[in-house]
């Protein structure tokens, strides 16, 4: 859940009048968010860095606020401060429009086929004839951090630029050229410098080196030129010095590349919205024509608006009240959602503007109805069916073999559901295809990249990591594995094992093969082979050959136990013999 963080004063300033600490975190809740904290800049870097450093830091009261993170239109002061005034009625809902310029008079972005690779998507739009403020600039560059954080995807899906429109003159042309053939001087730098010299200058940088990596290893990297030539920005790192923003700018030419193009539209729509009320005429965004590689065009941003019809008795069923359609229709119009009642009072008619992208289905509107009606305003009810909760049968017997292998002197280990294919597969002597593994599609890092098929990697890495305490070190597990299996929905299956090791000198077979005995004991399965449990000598790629023997129970296989391979001790990095024991424990439900 984002955090803005916004000056009390100015907050109240831009409200019309004061609150207390208690009525505004009232208010934020009425309204659907979370006063966090109210701190200072000073406090925050005393908390962080220390009293000496925050000397001289300004004293000044901010107001911390949970925002959703589907609220985008929320994430500034000016989003705020207007839907706070809309839900309290002080004013109506601003009308947004776009203004197309003249044939000819109005700016172009062209996007090259370079891009396709990269970056292949841009939409632009220009705020004409805005005044800034110190506050105002400082809210400007603050939303589009909070958006490049959030919908963003850390610049990911989109990258926002922001330039000053008067420095520089269309259409303009984004394109992607080698590294070395891009020269410029980055935002606040003082020299020229190729792409390849600028990911070097910001390689240590604590904010701009994380993104880096987005198009580091590509063999063109996206960039913004106007009609001579001047560099706008090197999506999505850094802008030019040349176009920067300053407190005097009167127009501002706004560009958003990215890989998603409806993220992009978002985030455009978003910006201009905000910021539109600062224009000479308020609400007023100027159009910018793209065109696309192929030679389609159109015409950004789209400050959509659109409508949706909804019945009254579904808000009052799904949120437990009984409100008349046009007292309805007051409580979504109070949340920034025109609406009317429609024909015989059987539908309510929404307009959806373009600052409400978080709008895609009814229940969207029913959330926003009962945050107007006030949850604390909804009466408590019993629930007409009566129910009694009990647990899983699973998870109950789970519980009760966990007690019984405590009881039997065994420490249990809890360990991660994701492994390396390494540790599933190369360190016991598979190949992962043989293991029918769910791999990772995107893992983060080398040690999650499969969900684990057997409990016994984790528990021997458990072992290495604590070679030190005194022997015997004996652990268990009883945990869910995961297969692939494409009889399902989801095309994998979840089984619940059960694993103990017994790690010294000796290999202790003979205490894993006394456990096992221990587990059917409890389970009430006698050892035989008609109706009970039985052992069958097996083989296995992680144990060592004529030490490893198969459990069959209720007339199926249920896993092994035996001694472990010494090229898998030696894998895993530990020096003395082992004995392991694994079983599936749903057939005993």
């Amino acid at each position: 859940m984002p955090t803005i963080s916004v000056k009390r004063e100015l907050l109240f300033q831009a409200l019309g009048r004061s609150y207390t600490d208690e009525e505004f975190d009232e208010l934020c809740f009425e309204f659907g968010l979370e006063l966090d904290e109210i701190t200072s800049e000073k406090d925050i870097i005393s908390k962080e860095k220390g009293e000496e450093k925050a000397k001289g830091a300004s004293d000044v009261v901010l107001y911390k606020i949970d925002v959703p993170a589907n609220r985008y239109d929320l994430l500034c002061l000016e989003g705020l401060v207007r839907g706070l005034q809309v839900f309290k009625e002080r004013i109506n809902i601003p009308r947004f429009e776009k203004i197309i310029p003249a044939e000819g008079e109005g700016q172009r972005l062209i996007i090259t086929e370079q891009t396709a690779q990269i970056r292949p998507h841009a939409v632009a739009a220009v705020l004409r004839n805005i005044t800034f403020t110190k506050d105002r600039y400082d809210s400007f560059i603050d939303l589009q951090e909070k958006l490049h954080q959030n919908i963003c995807r850390k610049r990911a899906l989109v990258a926002i630029g922001t330039h000053d429109l008067d420095t520089i003159t269309g259409p303009f042309t984004f394109t992607a050229k080698a590294p070395s053939e891009i020269k410029f001087k980055p935002l606040n730098q003082s020299q020229e410098y190729t792409a390849s010299q600028i990911m070097d200058l910001y390689r240590t940088d604590s904010h701009l080196r994380h993104y880096l990596h987005l198009i580091e290893n590509k063999p063109r990297y996206p960039v913004i030129y106007d009609s001579n030539g001047v560099v706008l920005s090197m999506p999505p790192i850094i802008n030019g010095d040349h176009t920067k923003i300053t407190l005097n700018t009167r127009n501002v030419f706004i560009e958003c590349t990215g890989t998603d193009i409806t993220k992009a539209k978002i985030v455009l729509d978003v910006i201009v919205t905000m910021f539109s009320e600062y224009c000479e005429k308020p609400f007023t965004v100027e159009a910018v024509e793209v065109v696309c590689p192929k030679g389609k065009t159109h015409i950004y941003p789209e400050l959509a608006y659109r409508t949706e019809k909804v019945k009254p008795e579904y808000i009052n069923k799904k949120v437990g009240i009984s409100e008349t359609p046009s007292s309805l229709a007051k409580l979504l119009t109070r949340m920034c959602l025109k609406s009317h009642v429609t024909g015989n009072g059987n539908h309510l008619e929404i307009e959806i503007p373009p600052t409400r992208a978080d709008i895609i289905h009814a229940c969207d509107i029913v959330e926003d109805a009962a945050i107007a009606y006030g949850y604390n305003n909804i009466q408590m009810v019993i629930p007409k069916t009566y129910t009694i909760a009990n647990q899983l049968p699973l998870n109950k017997l789970t519980e009760l073999l966990r007690l019984d292998l405590a009881a039997a002197g065994f420490t249990e280990a809890l360990t991660f559901a994701l492994c390396s294919q390494e540790d599933l597969a190369d360190k016991l002597g598979m190949d992962i295809s043989a293991t029918n593994a769910v791999l990772i599609a995107n893992p983060k890092t080398a040690e999650f990249q499969v969900a684990r098929t057997t409990l016994v990697p984790g528990l021997l890495k458990t072992i290495a990591a604590n070679r030190k305490m005194p022997l015997p070190l004996k652990l268990f597990e009883i945990s869910d594995i995961v297969v692939k299996d494409p009889n399902t929905d989801v095309g994998a299956r979840n089984y619940r094992h059960l694993c103990a090791i017994y790690y010294n000198k000796s290999p202790g077979f003979e205490i894993i093969h006394g456990l096992l005995d221990r587990v059917m004991q409890v389970l009430e399965v006698p050892p035989n082979e008609e109706n009970g449990y039985t052992i069958k000598a097996a083989e296995g790629t992680a144990f060592f050959p004529g030490r490893c023997a198969e459990v069959f129970a209720k007339g199926q296989s249920i896993g092994k136990l035996g001694v472990v391979h010494p090229d898998v001790i030696t894998k895993f990095e530990l020096t003395m013999p082992c004995s392991v024991l694994e079983i599936n424990i749903e057939p005993f439900l």
